[in-house]
């Protein structure tokens, strides 16, 4: 069997665990694939291992030998699974193995916002602090999460963990969900418009689809408070990046923080460097589900799928 991830650089750096595909066929990795390099690449494989490489009808077509694709993440959104259906090709992906990883993310997030820590940590380097007139030093006040109300957009696993670790900080959890499923939490079940306008907090943990593409447009933001802060760890089209801008230069709210964009990485022309005061916008680079546990979790997924066969 013979085995070919074609994007193991997105994994990066776990040279110990690749090696352990070695155990299961002949396994050949690539860093990258650019779509030229896809179908030459495969030509051969019975299993595809990808991240965010695509396969569509185009590319299957060609790949008569591919009998399984292994998606090396939660979505499967760069694979066409009818396509692949039709050919008779299983689809199998992981979940669940970063809801400690993007869970930690969001609350590092928020308190980095709404704390002002990153102008802080300048502040006391650059001698603005020693030149203060007291002990103390702060440029924009800062609230407890204890007593808040904390919307969650979507409580899967990791919307499920965000809650209890806001809930451990004291705050008052209640969330939305964008399935209409979900029912059985033991938390308040919101209309969307009610918890953007009463939330100190909201963060967005939905899939992507058509129900949720650009969920949180500037009509959404509109109706949050312009105290509330907005974090987006999910997939960046549930928020519309311009009409984000448009309220953060606007004061409509506090301030927002953003781990995923609509296109990644992220271009040099995009809506969010368009904000005015930077403070206002945390952004990272697509990196809250990459800790160390988190990616050996996902690639003994990998192997736990592969293992399965294609039966």
């Amino acid at each position: 069997m013979q085995i070919v991830f074609l994007d193991a650089a997105t994994v990066a750096d776990l040279p110990d665990e690749l090696a352990k595909f070695s155990a299961l066929g002949e396994f050949i990795s690539y860093e990258n694939t650019t779509p030229e390099e896809v179908v030459p690449r495969l030509r051969e494989a019975d299993v595809a291992v990808v991240n965010k490489v695509v396969l569509r009808e185009a590319e299957l077509a060609q790949l008569p030998q591919l009998k399984l694709i292994c998606v090396a993440a939660t979505g499967m959104n760069n694979i066409s699974l009818s396509a692949a259906a039709n050919r008779g090709i299983p689809v199998r992906n992981v979940s669940g193995y970063s809801t400690e990883a993007v869970a930690q993310l969001t609350l590092t997030m928020l308190f980095t916002m709404s704390m002002d820590l990153i102008h802080l940590n300048e502040a006391v380097y650059d001698g603005t602090y020693s030149r203060h007139h007291s002990f103390a030093y702060w440029r924009q006040p800062f609230y407890e999460l204890k007593g808040a109300q904390y919307g969650i957009i979507g409580m899967g696993s990791i919307g499920r963990r965000v809650a209890e670790l806001a809930t451990a900080y004291g705050a008052q959890v209640v969330y939305y969900s964008s399935s209409g499923r979900n029912h059985d939490q033991p938390y308040p079940q919101m209309s969307l418009e009610e918890l953007l306008r009463t939330s100190a907090v909201v963060s967005v943990h939905c899939p992507l689809n058509e129900r949720t593409e650009n969920l949180i447009d500037y009509a959404a933001l509109e109706k949050m408070q312009d105290w509330a802060y907005l974090i987006n760890v999910a997939r960046g089209g549930v928020v519309k990046e311009a009409d984000l801008v448009r309220a953060l230069n606007e004061g409509q709210i506090a301030g927002a923080a953003v781990d995923v964009f609509s296109r990644e990485p992220i271009p040099e022309n995009h809506p969010y460097f368009n904000v005015r005061e930077r403070h206002r916008l945390l952004l990272t680079p697509h990196m809250g589900w990459a800790s160390v546990e988190a990616r050996m979790e996902l690639l003994a997924g990998v192997r736990a799928n592969i293992e399965k066969g294609w039966t």
